[in-house]
């Protein structure tokens, strides 16, 4: 509200003095007057205010609907159903075990009673038939004690069915814009600080800074979020094995409670730390690849060569840790990794492991024996329904997993329990330096905002986004606030974004060159190709 040179006549008090122009109702009010407007105007946001909150009130009480009700009563009952089933079972197999027991020793029990009267009236015996009344009564009692004579089988063939959810709902899901910009890299195949060297895994921090476990250059960079050139943060001194050198680093993360930089040594066999330029060596003996660390500061590692992720307490990195997943060797198994690489870990600990030999990607729940197939799976191929030398792997808010194909050049998303295929929404064309092409690439990760990062291998084409894709894709959502704004590049931004899962680490065996940057398709946020 601005203050007008001369007295004007007030809108409310119609005295002339001097007078504010109200910007909203285009009025003028003395100080006196504007001071009640104000009060008004305070008093409806006010209102305004208590009716969202009302409607919101409602909305979470109505969160569940008489068809969802429906089905968790159908769920619940379910698994009554099931529970009794298994009591019944359990009750008759307990029976037969007792039943079984009692009738073979009774038989033996018998037998051996009858000899024994028979010899008492007979009276006719001697040193060997006492030996052998002695080793029956023997063999007996261990036969009681020991039940030998009964064992427990199971039946591979399920008897309770299984029920699973399937959502009738499902989006149309359309394929990301494939314009992309350079975010990192990209200027050739060098060591130079505007170059990269066959880059491995990448973490993007809140201030979508990127670093980058820059593996044939032994070094660890920074690239500041719209900078020309990394620096070298750790690493950089030339491959080797004293604690300022690193050896073909696949994978970093930063410890964001100690704002330290932890490290996946490769070459090396470490796990090492670095913090303002000092170093300390956290796990060695270990063939890490991959790491990733959980909201409770849960470090864990993928061990390459025992095919096994290992958990560790933070400080406590003189134990060996613990087995969270895998550990049974080398195999196809549900318990079982063909060389295990990168890792994702959701909110529940669940982890999510890119098993590289067997094509396919594997979740393990919190505590649990075997692993389950989300992704792949189905052999190496180029199928939907398959993957082939798979790389990076990172899980969206609404639990969709996207999978770095590496050897098929494209990026798959699956929705577990949903389809038994992918959705590729990057790539999948002929190799080569086109917008929509991908040429062995190996790196997938998501900023705070939604972002994806895809690292790129051998393609160094700069690519700009100009345009989005309008859709229905509702992977990555952003809250009520959110806002575009353009930008001076050509492409569009979010705001405000509301805050996704932990980045996740990638690669497998390839060389990447370059970050690139494409558009998201609904909510008009970035896809980066590296």
């Amino acid at each position: 509200m601005e203050v007008t040179n001369n007295k004007t006549q007030c809108f409310i008090c119609n005295k002339k003095q001097p007078t504010y122009t109200c910007e909203g109702c285009s009025q003028r009010f003395c100080l006196m007057d504007l001071t009640k407007h104000r009060q008004i105007l305070n008093y409806e946001l006010d209102q305004i205010t208590n009716d969202y909150n009302h409607f919101k009130q409602e909305i979470n009480e109505q969160q569940l609907n008489t068809h969802d009700l429906s089905l968790l009563d159908e769920i619940n009952q379910w698994e009554i159903d099931s529970i009794e089933k298994i009591k019944q079972k359990a009750e008759d197999c307990r029976e037969i075990v007792v039943k079984s027991s009692r009738t073979y020793i009774g038989k033996k029990f018998n037998d051996l009673r009858e000899q024994i009267k028979q010899i008492h009236k007979e009276n006719d015996f001697n040193e060997i038939n006492l030996e052998y009344l002695r080793n029956q009564l023997m063999k007996v009692t261990q036969d009681f004690y020991n039940s030998s004579n009964v064992s427990i089988q199971q039946d591979s063939k399920p008897f309770i069915n299984e029920i699973s959810v399937i959502s009738l709902k499902k989006p149309k899901l359309k394929k990301w814009n494939q314009n992309a910009i350079t975010v990192a890299g990209g200027i050739g195949y060098g060591e130079q600080l505007n170059q990269l060297r066959g880059p491995q895994g990448i973490f993007i921090d809140k201030n979508k800074n990127i670093f980058i476990a820059d593996g044939e250059n032994h070094r660890i960079v920074e690239w500041k979020h719209g900078a020309k050139q990394g620096q070298i943060i750790a690493g950089g001194n030339g491959r080797g094995n004293r604690t300022d050198q690193l050896n073909y680093p696949t994978d970093v993360i930063i410890n964001q409670q100690t704002h330290s930089i932890i490290i996946a040594d490769f070459g090396n066999r470490r796990v090492i730390q670095w913090f303002n330029q000092n170093q300390q060596i956290l796990i060695d003996n270990i063939d890490c690849y991959g790491l990733t660390m959980d909201k409770h500061g849960f470090l864990y590692v993928s061990d390459y060569k025992k095919n096994e992720v290992r958990r560790w307490k933070m400080g406590e990195y003189n134990s060996e840790g613990v087995v969270v997943a895998g550990g049974n060797g080398i195999g196809d198994q549900l318990n079982q990794f063909s060389y295990a690489t990168f890792l994702f870990v959701d909110e529940g600990q669940t982890i999510y492991v890119s098993d590289w030999g067997n094509h396919r990607v594997m979740k393990w729940r919190k505590g649990a024996k075997e692993g389950r197939i989300v992704a792949g799976g189905n052999g190496k191929g180029e199928n939907l329904n398959q993957l082939s030398n798979l790389g990076g792997i990172v899980i969206d808010g609404l639990g969709q997993i996207y999978v770095a194909d590496s050897a098929n050049d494209r990026v798959v998303r699956w929705c577990e329990g949903e389809e038994e295929e992918g959705e590729i929404i990057v790539g999948g064309t002929e190799k080569g330096n086109q917008s929509n092409q991908l040429n062995g690439f190996c790196s997938l990760s998501f900023d705070d905002g939604g972002n994806l990062y895809v690292g790129y291998t051998r393609n160094a084409r700069i690519i700009h986004s100009t345009s989005f894709t309008t859709g229905t894709f509702a992977s990555i959502t952003t809250d009520e606030s959110s806002r575009l704004s353009s930008t001076n590049q050509g492409h569009l931004d979010i705001n405000r974004s509301r805050k996704l899962a932990s980045t996740i680490k990638t690669d497998s065996t390839f060389t990447c060159t370059n970050f690139y940057q494409l558009l998201h398709p609904m909510n008009f946020q970035h896809y980066y190709l590296l």
